[in-house]
């Protein structure tokens, strides 16, 4: 899986491990203490304690787990998504392709990581989710999106009917729509880049303004709204 991430600049990225297992989140702690640019300002066991340290404390990132007695990971990835929305949220999964995971993706998290994942690929992820892109592999996308297809609208049917409807993607420019097109295939700001030929810097105009217009709070979102409203991206 590759990532975007920025090098660590400014104040460190402040980061929250939510797991019910102890161990797990010492694991990360350990890897995380020793990262430059990167603080653990808190953990908890639960989804309810995790609302919570959120509330009490300014996190940018949090490590969810989504199996967890209580109040699981779905439940609050759905609440803090709403009520702390500049929060971004990795959900951890021991699975690959784990259902309640992608449940998590669809409640508001910005990626999902195995428990097993390597040191420098959880820090990556972290830079990467923390500047608004999206820790999913293309693989990933595809099958968040089967999963949940019987419950999205915008399949032949639903498009036809729904023609004479207006659509919020209609306030895109014909550049912005290929742009949520590539993003709903799993791109980032570097292959989107290299598909149309632009520098990276005028990528990210274009990414900025397609989830000011959408009123996403990051790719995952924009992935989610494209197939809700009819765009089928080829996923490879």
């Amino acid at each position: 899986m590759t990532y975007a991430a920025d090098q660590p600049t400014g104040r460190p990225i402040r980061v929250g491990l939510i797991d019910d297992q102890a161990l797990v989140r010492t694991g990360f702690r350990l890897v995380l203490d020793a990262e430059p640019g990167i603080d653990v300002v808190g953990e908890a066991a639960d989804g309810r304690a995790a609302l919570e340290l959120v509330d009490t404390t300014e996190v940018d990132v949090l490590l969810m787990d989504v199996r967890m007695p209580g109040m699981d990971g779905i439940a609050a990835t759905a609440e803090l998504s709403a009520r702390h929305p500049e929060t971004r949220i990795i959900v951890l999964t021991t699975f690959d392709l784990d259902e309640y995971a992608f449940a998590a993706i669809r409640s508001g998290a910005s990626g999902f990581l195995l428990k097993d994942v390597r040191p420098h690929e959880l820090v990556t992820a972290i830079r990467t989710v923390h500047a608004g892109e999206a820790a999913l592999s293309p693989r990933v996308t595809r099958r968040m999106l089967e999963l949940f297809a019987e419950d999205l609208p915008g399949g032949p049917d639903a498009h036809s009917a729904a023609a004479s409807v207006p659509s919020p993607l209609d306030v895109l420019t014909a550049r912005e729509r290929e742009i949520l097109e590539a993003i709903a295939e799993g791109l980032n700001n570097t292959e989107l880049a290299q598909r149309f030929f632009l520098s990276e810097s005028t990528v990210k105009t274009h990414v900025g303004r397609v989830l000011q217009k959408l009123g996403a709070r990051d790719r995952v979102q924009l992935v989610i709204i494209a197939y809700e409203h009819g765009m089928r991206p080829a996923v490879e």
